[in-house]
Order: structure tokens, then C-alpha cells, then sequence
């Protein structure tokens, strides 16, 4: 009697393979065959064939089940199964693939692999398939649970180690050596800076080759390059274009009426739509840092700018703290010159906190662990939104678990370095989850609500917007594949309890925030996965690539301000400023850092790439291939239009975007 042909593949990477054994049983829709044991050494690259006759009829194949066992006197390593290939006789031309391409330990027990036909769980035609699906996901909601970060804030997973992640969640990225040679020498100098040359040799020796950092340093006094940051440096996430004054603002018209088109009032800048906010009202009454046994000071500023007739957006006011009076005065370009810088660096030290914390950790990596949690508990592998979403969030799992465990944690770069630390932390992340809503997760929705798709200056907005748009298409197009019709959507179980979850989890159940509790069509559902897929991606690209650029320059962005905000004008001189910037030890402890985070690894996948075998047939591979050759376009328009400017935006070219949040 001839019996089922059964490969089993083991992957070509270097150390894919082990010195145990691996047992395979067959489990078909009327029994499940005797487990037997593959002789061959399992060696990278290897395929081993076994024949295996069952001892009465098996039906329709399901399933194929993995055992790996560790042979006496030797090491227990795992194993990383490409997949295992079956045909029903020898000379059967049809061979069912049964995909695995993951790492299989001795402590897993038995593995079931189903073959590689993706489908919904209504379209399960087999009782033991859709109990394997249900099984399943029991066993990973056992295994991965829901933990709390900080009270009020997104959930994580409840994780402390990334060795309880396993081998197949976690990930060993190639990256460059970090140049910090000129900087890890003045960790232990625990004094002020000073003078600006000294700040400008350090900054000779650790950021010449840097050519936008040059850039920044020669300009970062100036109030056009102050409001460019604003639109086009490391977090463009927070002007907004107003049509009245906040209450708590003490400016006037008049105050403002020589900074304005000349019979212009401020009334009238804000119909036309030229008047801009910067606001750190979610900063007010944070506690301050304690760095080096001193105390350092934060503020809560408001920046009002304007866009003037040569395509210029500048800041015309800035009021320090948001409870207006005598001793929070109004701060103007008239002032003298070190009241005037020391306000705008007032600002860039807010803008370096929420930046930080909010734009890049909160908005990318705790989203990003949110949608992953939720997947790996809510989707089986087999759900093809789990296959569309893994290659952009796998990655949260590790990275986040290593920032609460180091950044975040005590002796980190916040506990030691910076403004926000251990103890405003909590309150902040509390404060931006009740601040924060859907539309601003949401290109379209978040630069149309802020003004600035048609400003021609915001480069991020129109780069965003175009990669958004390709990502949405893409989207849609996986969507017909798999969806109907709404209806299909709302009867999806799984899809349902994964949006249910990651409502109530990562968005604590807020409906004023305005997620989704369900998807009740096709097109809610595609926004929000494309809003997934551009925040684990191309902004995590926009906030973290560009990181180091725009903070070589130590008084553009300070981590700390080391006295409190001015109370009155005239009471600060140029050689004061430098007693407001953080001590040299923990500047370039927080540049040293910046320096790691901001280097793409030397593996990094490019948006819309995937080595998942899932994406190379068939109508996803048109998909992809579709998708790639438009941002391909895209990338070939951002790169042209840069070369034109003088300062370049190179952050959201599909050639700079890595395909998931990176450390």
C-alpha cells in the first residue's frame, strides 16, 4: 500500500536547524494517524522525507503535527520548520503545503499546522478545523496576557523579559555602530556648559557629517527655521491652524499688529486661515525632574505663529505658562533678543518632551503593542488580516518590553536626563490617552483638522498624505479579497473581538475618543488598518529617523531647562542662556541615546516589503507588487522636490520607511 509522501523542510538561515528529532502525525477528517519519527538530521536548508501509512482511512487531510523531541547527549536547540509538503502517493502530481516557517521548541509539544489556505472562520467546512482555530486562540489568550504600564494610559502586554516573548516574537536586529566616541566621554561631567563654543566644538566633532544637523546649528536661532520645525522636524504633530484665540492667551491684536500684513488685523489672519497654535497645555503642572541631585523646571507654553506672504511661518507670541497674569508675561519678537530666544526655547524644550513621549512612543510603539496584543489573542494565523498586520507589529512586543525595562525605567535616559521623568510619566500618559482622538490617528482626518494639507511648506503633510493614500489602496485591494460586503465584515467574529479588544485594552473603553468599537462596514475597517500600518511605519519613520537631526544641536531642542521660565521680560542676558540648558553629562547622555534610536538597522525591511511567504502568490502578490511601484513613484517625486530645497524632508520617502516600528 502506497502512503502519504511527507517532506519536512527545515529553514536556510544559519542555525535554523537542531540536533533533536522531530515526529509527525497526520490528522486527516476521520482519525489521525501513528506519530513517526523522521530519521534524517535536521539541518539548515534540509528536507527529509518520510512515508507514512496510516492504519485506516485518514479522510481529508487537515492538519500535520510536530513534535520535536531532544535526542539523549545533546543539546536541546530549537528548530526553525520552513514548512511540510505532503502528496497523498508517490506519483501524485498535487502536493498540499502546510506552511510553519517559525521556531519550534521541545517544550511546545505538539504543533499543528493547517495548509496554506487562508480563509474566515465562517468559511471553515470542518468541525476539527474550526475546533483547532478555537483551541488555539485559548491557548495564546492563556499565554499572552494584558498588563498595565501606567494607571489610565494604553494597556501592554503583561510581560517584563523579552525571553517570555519565545524565539518567534522576538528578533535580533543588525545594526550600525553608533558613533558616540566624541560624546561618552563627558557622561561623568555633572557641570554646565560653558560657553556656546564649547557647545559648538562638541557639536564639530559628533555632528559635522550630519548635513541636515549643520543646517540646524547654523539656523536654529532663527524664527522661520523655528516655525519649519513646527511643520517638518522631528514631531509635526502639534501646530494647528485657529480660527479664535484660546481664553487663557493674554494677546491682543494690537500687541501683534506690527508683526502682521500691513492693515491687517489678527481677526482677520485667523478667517484667512494664516494664524497657527502651538499648545502644551497637557505639560501643566507636571513635576519636574530632579537631574543630578538638582531640580529642573518645565513649562507649559503657548506659541501663536503666523504665515506670512512669503510662504513663511513664523511664531509672533509665546506666553509660558497657560494661567495668564502679571508674572506670565507675553513674549514678542520686539523683545530683546535673549528674551526672545530663551521663550522659543521654552517651546522646543516642551516640543522635545511630547515628541518624545507622546508623538513617537506613545502614537507608534504602544499603539503598535496595542494592535499586536490584540492580534496575536484575537486573529489565528490563519485570518488574513492577522497575515496583512504581523510583518508591521511584531516588532512592538520586543522594543517596548526593552524601553520599560531601560528607557523608562530607573537609572534610564528619562530618569536621569530628562525634564519628564519617573514621576510625570505616568501623569502625562494618562492625560494624552483622555486628550487623544481617532482623527488625529488618521492622515487625512488629522492634517485637513489642523490646516495644513494645502500649506506648500509642510512637507510632512503632503509626503503623509500620499503614502497614507497608497497604503489605503493596497488596503482596500486586500479587503475585496476577502470581504464581500459589510455584512461579511459584521459576521466576522474574530475581526469583531479583535476591535472590540483593542477598544477596551489599548483605548480603555473612551467612546469620546471616537475609535471604533466594531467595524459595521468594509471602509471602517480599512481606515483603521491603514491608520495601523502608517503608524508602525511611515510615522514612526517621520518621528524617529529624524530624531538626531534636529537634536545634534543641544539648544534647539533641550532635554531640561535648569532654572524656572523668566516671570518678567529684561531679566535675562545673552551669557544667561546657558545656564537654562541641561548639564553636559546629561546632554549627551540623551544624545547618545538618540544616536542609537536613529539608526535604520542594516536588515531594515522597506515599507510594503515582506519576506512572508504568504505575499509572493497569487492575487496578494499583484497587491504588493501594485503598492510597490507606487511608492517607488512617490519616493522618486520626494527625492526630486528635495533636491530643489535647501533643507531636504527626507523622512517619509518610501526609501526611508522601514516596514515596522524599530528600536
Amino acid at each position: 500500500m502506497d502512503g502519504f509522501h511527507v517532506t519536512v523542510r527545515t529553514s536556510a538561515f544559519p542555525l535554523s536547524g537542531t540536533y533533536s528529532s522531530v515526529w509527525i502525525s497526520l490528522i486527516g477528517s476521520l482519525c489521525e494517524s501513528p506519530p513517526i519519527k523522521v530519521e534524517q538530521h535536521l539541518l539548515p536548508g534540509s528536507a527529509s522525507t518520510v512515508v507514512i501509512i496510516p492504519e485506516e482511512e485518514v479522510g481529508i487531510l487537515v492538519l500535520v503535527k510536530l513534535r520535536l523531541e531532544v535526542q539523549p547527549g545533546f543539546p536541546d536547540l530549537d528548530w526553525h520548520c520552513q514548512d511540510v509538503l505532503v502528496r497523498r502517493t508517490s506519483e501524485d502530481s498535487e502536493m498540499e503545503v502546510f506552511p510553519c516557517n517559525k521556531w519550534i521548541r521541545t517544550a511546545d509539544g505538539n504543533i499543528a499546522l493547517r495548509n496554506d489556505k487562508v480563509c474566515l472562520k465562517k468559511e471553515e467546512t470542518l468541525e476539527v478545523l474550526t475546533n483547532h482555530r478555537e483551541r488555539d486562540l485559548q491557548y495564546k489568550q492563556q499565554l499572552i496576557k494584558w498588563g498595565t504600564f501606567v494607571e489610565g494610559g494604553p494597556h501592554c502586554i503583561a510581560m517584563t523579559s523579552v525571553a517570555d516573548l519565545g524565539p518567534n516574537l522576538s528578533y535580533i536586529r543588525k545594526r550600525p555602530v553608533t558613533n558616540v566616541h566624541y560624546i561618552k566621554g563627558f557622561i561623568e561631567r555633572r557641570t554646565s556648559w560653558r560657553s556656546l563654543q564649547e557647545l559648538g566644538t562638541v557639536f564639530l566633532f559628533s555632528g559635522s557629517e550630519n548635513m541636515i544637523a549643520n543646517y540646524v546649528q547654523a539656523h536654529w536661532q532663527e524664527d522661520a527655521f523655528f516655525g519649519y520645525q513646527c511643520l517638518n522636524g522631528c514631531n509635526p504633530l502639534c501646530v494647528r491652524q485657529i480660527h479664535s484665540l484660546p481664553p487663557n492667551f493674554s494677546v491682543t491684536s494690537e500687541m501683534l499688529k506690527s508683526y502682521l500684513p500691513e492693515g491687517s488685523t489678527l481677526d482677520q489672519e485667523m478667517e484667512k486661515g494664516c494664524v497657527y497654535l502651538l499648545d502644551y497645555e497637557v505639560l501643566d503642572q507636571l513635576p519636574a525632574n530632579t537631574i543630578n541631585g538638582k531640580q529642573t523646571y518645565l513649562s507649559a507654553p503657548l506659541c501663536l505663529l503666523h504665515y506670512n506672504q512669503h510662504g513663511e511661518l513664523k511664531p509672533i507670541a509665546i506666553q509660558l505658562q497657560q494661567v495668564p497674569g502679571p508674572q506670565n508675561p507675553v513674549f514678542l519678537p520686539s523683545d530683546a533678543p535673549p528674551d526672545w530666544l530663551l521663550a522659543k526655547m521654552w517651546v522646543r524644550n516642551s516640543d522635545f518632551q511630547i515628541h518624545q513621549l507622546l508623538s513617537h512612543f506613545f502614537r507608534t510603539h504602544l499603539l503598535g503593542e496595542v494592535c499586536c496584543t490584540a492580534t496575536l489573542r484575537q486573529l489565528p494565523e490563519i485570518h488574513p488580516l492577522y497575515q496583512l498586520l504581523m510583518p508591521h507589529i511584531r516588532s512592538t512586543l520586543q522594543i517596548n518590553i526593552q524601553a520599560r525595562a531601560t528607557l523608562l525605567a530607573a537609572n534610564g535616559v528619562f530618569d536621569k536626563s530628562v525634564a519628564c521623568g519617573l514621576k510625570a510619566i505616568p501623569q502625562l500618559f494618562t492625560r494624552a490617552t483622555q486628550r487623544l482622538r481617532y482623527s488625529s490617528l488618521c492622515v487625512p482626518d488629522d492634517v485637513k483638522e489642523r490646516g495644513l494639507d494645502a500649506l506648500p511648506l509642510c512637507y510632512y503633510a503632503q509626503d503623509a498624505l500620499r503614502v497614507w493614500d497608497a497604503l489605503h489602496r493596497f488596503v482596500v485591494g486586500w479587503t475585496h479579497l476577502y470581504y464581500c460586503s459589510d455584512e461579511d465584515v459584521q459576521s466576522d467574529c474574530e475581526l469583531q473581538n479583535w476591535i472590540g479588544e483593542i477598544f477596551r485594552e489599548g483605548f480603555l473603553g473612551l467612546t469620546h475618543l471616537g475609535v471604533p468599537q466594531s467595524f459595521q462596514t468594509a471602509a471602517e475597517m480599512c481606515k483603521f488598518v491603514t491608520m495601523v500600518i502608517f503608524s508602525c511605519s511611515a510615522l514612526h519613520s517621520a518621528v524617529n529617523f529624524s530624531q538626531l537631526d534636529f537634536n545634534l544641536c543641544i539648544p534647539n531642542t533641550p532635554a531640561t531647562m535648569s532654572r524656572p521660565p523668566s516671570q518678567n521680560k529684561g531679566s535675562v542676558s545673552e551669557e544667561d542662556l546657558l545656564s537654562f540648558l541641561p548639564e553636559v553629562n546629561s546632554s549627551c547622555h540623551v544624545l547618545s541615546v538618540l544616536s542609537l534610536l536613529s539608526q535604520p538597522a542594516i536588515d531594515y525591511v522597506p515599507l510594503c516589503h515582506y519576506n512572508e511567504w504568504y505575499f509572493h502568490g497569487g492575487a496578494m502578490a499583484k497587491l504588493v507588487e501594485d503598492v510597490q511601484k507606487e511608492l517607488k513613484i512617490i519616493a522618486k517625486d520626494i527625492a526630486d522636490r528635495n533636491s530643489q530645497l535647501e533643507l531636504p524632508y527626507p523622512y517619509l520617502s518610501p526609501d526611508y520607511i522601514e516596514n515596522s516600528v524599530t528600536i
